[in-house]
């Protein structure tokens, strides 16, 4: 791949800026939340025609209780580049007709703009480049595109697992971190806590109680002290339930803790702690349940070299490029921790992900496919 090549890519997609914003505003206008199987299906549809359209062997892969997954194959067999993306987005059926899509300046506002619809956007026409130009390369290229990454890609962990292993390499579309991609990103652990004591009348039988809620203000500060920011460690405790009426001794009371961490060492460690929490009172009973949802994104030299390439294509682009890390979690962390080296935040740069100010920044779209398309073409 020459600097040349590069340059007539981002040459090519610039020049298609506007119909790389009409792709997106159809897309956004395509509502696919996670919990809409239909309209998750409807906006696949959609996006297999194009797929195939760019000469991709599509396969729908059915789910019977979120979407179908999509899966685009071109040079199949061994090693090369799996591309991750996913469909649905947190917004309910009906948000456009109340907050439609619109353009201010270099920003386009809509449901799903940064999370992830122009990430997609991006990696179609990194596809829709290379194929342009005559510069597709010959290794094995799989695009997969999942339904339930919101709700943490349980229904397509299989397929998201089987193909990152199936590769040499795995480029994830989620939005960049303040422009800059991702080669660290936090695990994340999810732990209830549930506090048993026994109820008595809080007036003329308090000595006979237990009170759990007391119980339960005891370990909640035990797990708010494990947070260690020099580590990058936190515990938080964020939903809090218990007891019935004031005048009775509480007889139980449960809390819901997120733990993010980011190192499987570190997340081991506090883990063996969160599930070794005693009862402070003698007559309390303490149930701990939970464990390790998703592990971290580390930075391994690998993931390092890899962000190096990406960052020298862009520079001979004339683009700057740097990394970064985030407490979030995506697929990549899943493939991360396969040991397969993982690019992440390559999608749309913009912010407000989830929420109503969402929206991604027009100019960003050629430079990002520029830089994903001339990574599809590096020998890795």
């Amino acid at each position: 791949m020459t600097a040349a090549d590069n340059q007539r890519i981002l040459t090519y997609l610039s020049d298609h800026i506007d119909d790389m914003v009409r792709n997106l505003r159809r897309f956004i206008e395509l509502e696919s939340p996670t919990s809409c199987k239909s309209a998750v299906d409807a906006f696949g549809a959609a996006l297999a025609d194009e797929l195939r359209g760019l000469g991709g062997a599509v396969e729908l892969i059915p789910k019977d209780e979120v979407g179908d997954v999509i899966r685009a194959r071109w040079n199949p067999g061994a090693g090369g580049v799996a591309i991750l993306s996913h469909m649905d987005t947190v917004w309910d059926v009906g948000t456009v007709a109340g907050r439609p899509t619109r353009i201010e300046g270099d920003r386009i506002y809509g449901v799903g703009a940064m999370d992830m619809k122009g990430g997609i956007v991006i990696a179609l026409w990194a596809l829709r480049a290379l194929r342009a130009l005559d510069l597709f390369p010959q290794q094995p290229i799989t695009y997969l595109l999942n339904s339930d990454e919101e709700t943490g890609s349980r229904h397509s962990a299989a397929e998201i697992e089987a193909e990152a292993l199936a590769h040499k390499v795995v480029f994830v579309t989620e939005p960049p971190q303040d422009g800059a991609y991702k080669t660290e990103r936090k695990g994340v652990s999810h732990y209830t806590i549930t506090a048993k004591g026994r109820a008595a009348h809080s007036g003329a039988d308090h000595a006979r109680g237990v009170n759990a809620i007391e119980e339960m203000a005891h370990q909640i500060l035990a797990v708010q002290a494990l947070t260690n920011y020099d580590i990058g460690t936190t515990a938080n405790v964020g939903v809090i339930s218990g007891g019935t009426r004031p005048n009775v001794v509480p007889a139980e009371a449960r809390v819901e803790i997120n733990v993010r961490a980011t190192t499987k060492a570190n997340q081991q460690a506090i883990h063996q702690q969160i599930m070794g929490l005693k009862a402070r009172h003698p007559e309390a009973k303490l149930l701990v349940e939970g464990g390790v949802g998703v592990p971290p994104m580390e930075r391994t030299p690998e993931i390092a070299a890899l962000f190096k390439r990406a960052q020298a294509l862009a520079a001979e682009m004339g683009i700057t490029l740097e990394e970064g890390s985030t407490g979030g979690g995506s697929d990549g962390n899943k493939t991360a921790a396969l040991g397969v080296p993982t690019l992440d935040g390559m999608g749309i740069v913009g912010d407000g992900g989830h929420a109503v100010t969402e929206y991604g920044e027009i100019s960003s779209l050629p430079e990002r496919a520029a830089i994903m398309a001339a990574m599809l073409r590096e020998r890795l």
